[in-house]
């Protein structure tokens, strides 16, 4: 029994995916300016409340057991929201940064070296590790809802070693 070839999935044209690539570098640039922004910026008034956080979950478990509902939403979804753009723009941006793993683990490695220069360099921010953990999260988030797509319209599917095991074509 003879198997039939798969179709190949359609291929974004050449300037459709030039024009995603330079929208996606716009937006990572004004990503970019809005979370120095919004994590860089010296905060003296609240100096004398800040302190790191090295244990997953203090924090969280912190803003979830407070009880202005107002501020756990703020402070657990900024941090998520805060996340997505990576994993919408870097399978865009990077091919290589496609993928759950390597979107999570490109996140982490950013938010960790933000949150150190908050915490070592700006007054009023510390170091917290439950903030990369969000992040991280809304960047898998991203990924999984438009970054996976939006990664493989403007660049294919690599072929793998095991392609040719399986006698079928690289699909998008």
């Amino acid at each position: 029994m003879e198997r039939e070839p798969a179709a190949a999935a359609p291929r974004t044209p050449t300037a459709v995916r030039v024009l995603l690539m330079l929208v996606a570098f716009a937006a990572m640039v004004g990503f970019a300016v809005v979370l120095a922004k919004l994590t860089l910026v010296p905060s003296s008034a609240s100096e004398p409340l800040t302190h790191s956080n090295l244990r997953p979950g203090d924090s969280i478990r912190d803003y979830v057991s407070q009880p202005a509902f107002r501020d756990t939403v703020k402070q657990i979804g900024g941090n998520i929201v805060l996340g997505v753009p990576f994993g919408l723009l870097l399978p865009v941006l990077v091919p290589r940064a496609r993928g759950l793993l390597r979107v999570g683990v490109a996140t982490a490695v950013v938010m960790v070296l933000v949150e150190l220069v908050q915490g070592a360099l700006v007054t009023g921010r510390a170091f917290d590790i439950d903030d990369v953990i969000l992040n991280t999260s809304g960047a898998l988030l991203g990924y999984l809802l438009l970054g996976r797509r939006l990664g493989r319209a403007v660049h294919p599917r690599r072929t793998h070693w095991w392609h040719r095991f399986t006698g079928r074509p690289v699909t998008g």
